[in-house]
């Protein structure tokens, strides 16, 4: 029979190795793809399930073996499942904008936000650029 204390190092050890092969592979995506559009995936994802599979085998590792409830790991996980999907969405926008104030020859046009079109919506939204569209300067 499992001593209840080996099954608890069994299972925090089993967490913490899931949790570091997906940051391991998240950070190593984040190194390897091309693109800054798929360099998002690797620490908005696979690297947040990683450290929050280390943040679990923690929890359970103080819940199990030492009969203490631990609220911080907990906190912590909170935190970052919250916080990286908005910040990866707050970087997509930015490259999606800067994209979009750049002309045919690749050349960034003038900074500024672009004009608001009647119906379509506000900025914030990202629509194709089309090739003969204003763009608002800070100065008007």
């Amino acid at each position: 029979m499992i001593q209840p204390g080996l099954l608890a190092e069994i299972l925090t050890s089993l967490l913490i190795v899931i949790g570091a092969i997906f940051a391991l592979v998240g950070s190593w995506g984040l190194v390897r793809l091309p693109t800054l559009m798929e360099r998002l995936h690797g620490p908005t994802k696979a690297t947040t399930l990683g450290l929050g599979g280390i943040l679990l085998g923690s929890v359970a590792y103080f819940q199990l073996a030492q009969g203490v409830w631990s609220a911080q790991e907990l906190l912590v996980s909170i935190f970052l499942f919250i916080t990286a999907p908005i910040s990866a969405n707050m970087i997509a926008k930015v490259h999606l904008h800067g994209v979009r104030l750049k002309d045919a020859d690749g050349i960034e046009g003038p900074a500024g936000l672009p004009p608001k079109s009647p119906g379509k919506g506000d900025w914030a939204t990202y629509e194709a650029p089309h090739r003969d569209t204003p763009v608002a300067t800070s100065e008007e």
